[in-house]
């Protein structure tokens, strides 16, 4: 088995009432002055944005907030952080939110001490070696970004997605209470839900040798997400159901799921999502419950073992005489929960119907403009991306 890496160096203060912690927390951190970024104007209207400031002020931190993050972060608005971080002298950034605010504080991190032009970063024309701390007050389970390396950035200049993958930008800290998902609407936990799923089964969907802790630490995460996600369907405010979901969230993208692989996973799902996202606006949960199911079917072929093997665990799955006809259950079953909690499994459920030029422009920019092939199952290259897009449809 080839050598793998975990590292994780983000302190997480979990459970009830975890944020009240944030003052004593970014003070014991050093902090001084905090560029506090969020996006919903919910935490605004409700009071909570007030609440974490006073926090902060009872720490004597000063601060300065900038709000306005959306679903599928903007450039504009990661270069506006900047440039209010250095004129201000900023020291620390805490991201109030779920994935899209913490990528865009990661983002305005790099971009604060970086000379050049923060979007080479995301290009891979240059490599990060420096930011400004960044801490997190999460308010939504799913990107898992609050103890990942990664952060997605879209720059509406063209509608390109792309992302940026650097232990440079780990957070300092996360807080983490499963109380403050309650509010959020249902369609959001069920995107929240499925990009969960999707980086535990991005990591376990791979060519070679498996480890069988690893294995069935994927199988357990998924098995739990997929029961606290019938429960908050019914019940929002279900703290157990909530909690799972809330640390799943992290410990799905955070590396722990990929011990033991030393290919990190296929990723071609998310490649094609972000251009998906990218080009329509469309929240990236949703985005992946209909791309990877179309996906899966265009190279289970690949490793019908690895299909069968989520089924098997997952679902209960007895297996038969096929191990193909197992994979295809198992993919089957995966789409069939994405519908159950609500979510689009084909792109005309959420109103797209590509046209064939439409097609070959995502496809396009999946493959980096034609430069590279996507995946690592089944390399992909940019007919093979396009016929997935027409199975999604």
């Amino acid at each position: 088995m080839e050598r793998t890496v975990y590292y994780s160096p983000t302190e997480v203060i979990f459970g009830k009432d975890a944020e009240k912690a944030v003052g004593k927390g970014l003070k014991r951190l050093g902090a001084r002055k905090v560029l506090v970024h969020y996006g919903s104007s919910r935490i605004v209207q409700n009071g909570f944005l007030g609440t974490v400031l006073s926090m902060l002020d009872d720490e004597r931190i000063s601060h300065i907030e900038l709000g306005g993050v959306v679903s599928n972060p903007r450039l504009s608005l990661v270069r506006k952080g900047a440039s209010i971080c250095r004129e201000n002298g900023v020291d620390f950034i805490l991201a109030i939110g779920g994935g899209s605010v913490i990528d865009s504080a990661k983002a305005i991190g790099y971009a604060a001490v970086y000379d050049g032009d923060i979007w080479d970063l995301y290009l891979k024309k240059a490599v990060p070696e420096r930011t400004l701390p960044v801490g997190a007050i999460l308010t939504m389970a799913a990107a898992g970004s609050e103890m990942s390396n990664s952060s997605v950035i879209t720059n509406e200049e063209g509608a390109l997605k792309r992302g940026l993958g650097s232990d440079v930008c780990r957070l300092k800290i996360a807080f983490e209470n499963p109380e403050l998902t309650y509010s959020l609407p249902l369609y959001q936990t069920a995107c929240g839900i499925v990009d969960i799923q999707m980086h535990t089964m991005e990591r376990f969907l791979f060519k070679g040798n498996s480890l069988d802790l690893t294995d069935n630490l994927a199988i357990a995460l998924l098995r739990t997400v997929m029961e606290a996600a019938h429960k908050v369907m019914k019940k929002p405010d279900d703290y157990q159901a909530r909690a799972s979901i809330m640390w799943a969230s992290s410990l799905s993208h955070n590396g722990l799921m990929e011990m033991g692989n030393a290919s990190g996973g296929d990723w071609a799902s998310h490649f094609i999502e972000h251009e998906l996202s990218g080009e329509f606006d469309v929240a990236h949960g949703a985005g992946l419950a209909v791309i990877w199911p179309a996906w899966a079917e265009y190279v289970k072929d690949r490793i019908p073992d690895r299909f069968a093997h989520l089924g098997y665990g997952v679902f209960g799955f007895n297996p038969s005489d096929s191990i193909l006809e197992d994979a295809e259950k198992s993919i089957i079953a995966f789409r069939d929960f994405f519908h159950e909690i609500g979510m689009p499994v084909h792109l005309s459920d959420m109103g797209i119907h590509l046209s064939e030029e439409m097609i070959k422009k995502l496809s396009h920019k999946a493959t980096f403009f034609g430069t590279k092939k996507v995946g690592s199952v089944f390399q992909l290259d940019e007919r093979d991306v396009a016929e997935i897009l027409r199975i999604a449809e």
